[in-house]
């Protein structure tokens, strides 16, 4: 599933009907003519088919837009504050499991491990993404920080 914005699905929508009345490729002129002459302004535009393009939903290049995707289902948050939480959740739900793999019989699990996994593990979480996760899954009571004398540990708690 892909999650896009609003404006994402705007654009979105109208590169899937100029895909059949330009033959898979849309020139941004078009676009432009279509989108940018009330709040949609062109640098907005720009943005947008950037966006879409890094999520491999469009080719946009030299001009040019190609539409990659059409028949997977899309899901469309209100803005991208929405869609950056909905990232975060999956991403939490994703380390939570991460989590229950590398804990022992005692539920512990070493800080530097954990980290190192989150860091550099298949999540490839940056160091903010990281540390923010810790600490929202601290706050809803699934995991806690134990100094212990040999270490840092954090307990998952089910």
């Amino acid at each position: 599933m892909i999650t896009i914005t609003r404006k994402e699905e705007v654009v979105f929508n109208q590169i899937k009907i100029f895909d059949v009345e330009y033959d898979g490729i849309i020139p941004l002129d078009a676009l432009k003519k279509e989108l940018c002459s009330g709040s949609f302004h062109e640098y907005d535009l720009v943005q947008v088919l950037n966006s879409l393009s890094n999520k491999n939903v469009v080719k946009f290049e030299d001009s040019n837009i190609k539409l990659l995707v059409s028949d997977k289902k899309i899901n469309t948050v209100n803005s991208k504050k929405d869609l950056e939480e909905l990232e975060l959740n999956i991403k939490e739900k994703e380390s939570f499991e991460l989590i229950k793999t590398l804990v022992n019989e005692k539920n512990l699990v070493s800080k530097y491990i954990l980290e190192g996994n989150l860091l550099y593990g298949d999540l490839k979480l940056t160091n903010f993404r990281m540390y923010h996760i810790i600490l929202s899954l601290e706050n809803k009571g699934l995991l806690k920080h134990i100094n212990k004398s040999d270490g840092e540990y954090y307990l998952l708690v089910e």
